[in-house]
């Protein structure tokens, strides 16, 4: 990539400078200003920091020396502000990288850094009995995001789902259901519909739960039943409620663009937690505490934890290092990333400490990413009291605003709810991935469905635009060619050549939205260039101008495709 060609240019001509740095402290980065140049490197305020020269005087020194053996990119290279080298691309450079978005098409962005590496990403982690709500869709888009961009980074992903089938939340729907036995959804009904008996029982489970110390006792029976595999009518409404919640699942995970490798579940992982934490509890590392057996995490400034509980059952944390060993047994993998809410963390802290003692390799070799919370304005949606916003509940809000508009869109009717479905699950991705992973985000749903920019549907609207005119010019025998006799170098053209190097950041930091404000920037500078260029015609500036809307339209359909956002044919 040029970004690297660049630094390794800084590095040669420093050391033919009898300057010797840090490789790591050579860093390059886009000025704000497409005016300051196509890359900055501020290393000779860094250099004069540490020797008390004049970061001025020293970037003059070695500006010289760069200049004498430029490459054939760079057509010059000037000293700026308090010490910054600015590097301009030559317009071969962007002709160039042109030619190679329209040679590589699907195939532009895609890199080898990551190449062999074997990764495992866990992320949504619904519970079965439970609907399936915003916090699950945050997990999901970032998980299958993140899934995407290191697939096209070259790395080998297998897609992972943990799910909690057994414990007190499992026994308290079990325990709901039951007082509503002779109610059961019928099998025919949507699934959909069959979820909300679901969460309407394990609502009602949690409530008497906390306020009935009779109930409490005949939920505490019932965990105990399902955890022992104990034949009867429990068993008979656990398995019912089990399948009715992973068909549920299933459903929206085909609407969402999702298709996992590996299902575990914590009914086949507690034994296997249970007897890690007791070998490990004879080995010292754990130690008990009133009938409990907790890791004392204060020793490694961390927190205490409870491990498996007084009545001899694994808890989250005992059953998460038999899902860690189960994982690895599955996919022998290089890297395990875990996507999750970031109110988790400091579990997830304690956790690691634990496994590097346990199983250091895998301890070394797991990441958690945690993401924020998704919020409406009325705030923050909790499911113990019934008040859940669901995942479906959130699109099909987003649907009813974006349908209308495909009334006036001059679209075909029977193509209106699709295009509206894409549009709609455009918006709420969009919003969820174009924040930091870690940030909460309020969602805006007259912002989300906008056409004007900043949004899920803008990008869309921009890539169907594109694609239009290249479909247009094929009609009227047009073809894109890119070469060009202009002097000038729009900002346009010194967006598009950094798709890769975007691609790559996103994929070292596990970020998806640095796509997504690339994406939001291309397509701005791209509708700017359309609305004061005329892109079809007969001379070369026509072909390079169809030239670089193919390239526009290949990137972001490459972009969204990472994004986990399909587009449409016509809007």
């Amino acid at each position: 990539m040029i970004d690297e060609k660049i630094k390794k240019f800084i590095k040669e001509t420093l050391i033919g400078m009898s300057v010797y740095i840090d490789e790591k402290e050579i860093e390059v980065e886009h000025p704000v200003v497409f005016e300051h140049g196509d890359y900055s490197t501020n290393i000779a305020m860094i250099h004069a920091k540490k020797t008390g020269e004049n970061p001025i005087e020293f970037a003059n020194k070695i500006t010289k020396e760069l200049i004498k053996n430029k490459p054939k990119e760079i057509e010059k290279i000037e000293v700026a502000g308090n010490g910054f080298i600015n590097f301009y691309f030559s317009k071969d450079f962007f002709i160039d990288s042109i030619k190679e978005v329209l040679k590589k098409e699907e195939n532009y962005g895609k890199s080898n850094f990551l190449k062999g590496q074997k990764t495992i990403v866990e992320y949504t982690d619904a519970n079965p009995f439970k609907e399936f709500h915003i916090g699950h869709l945050m997990s999901n888009t970032i998980g299958e995001s993140i899934s995407r961009i290191i697939e096209f980074c070259g790395a080998k992903v297998k897609r992972a789902n943990y799910q909690g089938d057994i414990g007190a939340h499992i026994a308290k729907a079990v325990w709901g259901i039951y007082q509503n036995k002779n109610n059961l959804p019928k099998d025919g009904l949507d699934p959909k519909d069959k979820a909300k008996f679901l969460g309407m029982a394990y609502a009602l489970g949690a409530k008497n739960y906390d306020t009935d110390e009779n109930i409490k006792k005949e939920i505490e029976e019932i965990n105990r039943k399902i955890y022992s595999d104990e034949k009867g009518e429990i068993k008979k409404l656990y398995e019912w409620g089990r399948k009715t919640s992973l068909d549920y699942f299933e459903m929206i995970y085909k609407r969402l663009g999702t298709k996992f490798d590996y299902y575990f579940f914590e009914s086949k992982i507690a034994k296997s937690g249970k007897k890690i934490v007791n070998e490990y509890l004879k080995r010292g590392l754990f130690e008990e505490s009133e009938g409990a057996i907790i890791f004392k995490g204060e020793k490694y400034g961390l927190h205490t934890r409870v491990f498996q509980n007084s009545k001899g059952l694994p808890t989250y944390e005992g059953k998460e290092l038999g899902l860690s060993k189960m994982k690895y047994e599955k996919y022998s993998y290089d890297k395990s990333l875990i996507v999750t809410g970031n109110d988790i963390n400091d579990y997830f802290d304690v956790l690691l400490k634990v496994m590097s003692f346990i199983f250091p390799k895998l301890a070394e070799r797991t990441v958690h990413v945690g993401h924020g919370m998704l919020k409406l304005p009325t705030g923050k949606m909790g499911s113990r009291t019934g008040e859940i916003i669901t995942a479906e509940f959130l699109i099909d809000e987003v649907f009813k605003r974006v349908r209308p508009q495909m009334e006036e869109s001059g679209l075909p009717e029977e193509i209106r709810n699709e295009v509206a479905e894409k549009v709609s699950i455009s918006a709420v991705k969009y919003s969820i991935l174009k924040q930091k992973a870690g940030k909460d985000i309020i969602f805006d749903i007259d912002k989300s469905v906008s056409f004007e920019g900043d949004s899920g549907p803008y990008l869309q609207y921009t890539c169907v635009r594109a694609k239009s005119v290249i479909e247009k010019a094929k009609r009227e025998n047009k073809k894109p060619k890119a070469v060009s006799e202009k002097k000038e170098i729009t900002n346009l053209e010194r967006m598009i050549y950094r798709f890769p190097e975007i691609i790559k950041r996103a994929g070292e930091e596990y970020s998806p939205h640095y796509v997504v404000i690339y994406l939001i920037e291309l397509s701005a500078e791209f509708n700017t260039y359309y609305a004061v260029n005329k892109i079809i015609g007969n001379s070369k500036e026509s072909q390079y101008r169809l030239a670089m809307t193919k390239a526009v339209s290949i990137i972001l359909e490459n972009g969204l495709k990472i994004l986990s956002i399909k587009v449409p044919e016509r809007m």
